[in-house]
């Protein structure tokens, strides 16, 4: 990893391609049920909150696989608001942005209501050998929560 400091323009480019992998992430958790999910982590990659955590893209791809092995209908809007992101040479980066998540089962249209949870999130993104931004580290921290239930394959299918 190199510790160099990115230029100005550098910072803003990088940071702009952070932010929009992010939007395709979270497009393809509410369109594509997160089928591609996984390859936006790193081998290792953590990724948890308070009621669970999932470590490694097996596990991660696991708790989307559940979510679509449910079988249930469900909408889901993830809405990112508030990114920031900080550099801690040309191939770590940190961010935190906001995340409001809206998710009900069923077919829409649905009855609109509060978000089920708001978090601040907070990333480790690991620049790859080809420019690819991957997250290491993935942290909710739930600001708010209520209403509908979301999804979790670790504490749903607790005996």
């Amino acid at each position: 990893m190199s510790s160099e400091i990115l230029s100005e323009q550098e910072t803003v480019f990088e940071r702009a391609r952070i932010e929009a992998q992010l939007h395709d992430y979270w497009h393809d958790v509410d369109r594509n049920w997160g089928r591609n999910t996984a390859s936006y982590y790193t081998e290792n990659a953590v990724f948890g909150g308070e009621a669970a955590t999932y470590t490694g893209r097996a596990e991660i791809a696991a708790f989307y696989q559940y979510r679509i092995d449910r079988g249930v209908a469900r909408v889901a809007v993830h809405s990112v608001t508030n990114f920031r992101a900080t550099f801690e040479g040309r191939d770590r980066a940190l961010s935190t942005w906001y995340l409001l998540s809206f998710a009900a089962d069923g077919q829409p249209v649905l009855p609109t209501h509060p978000p089920i949870i708001i978090a601040l999130v907070s990333d480790v993104h690991e620049r790859q050998a080809d420019g690819r931004w991957l997250c290491a580290r993935r942290n909710f921290d739930v600001l708010f929560a209520g209403g509908t239930k979301p999804t979790n394959l670790k504490v749903d299918t607790k005996s």
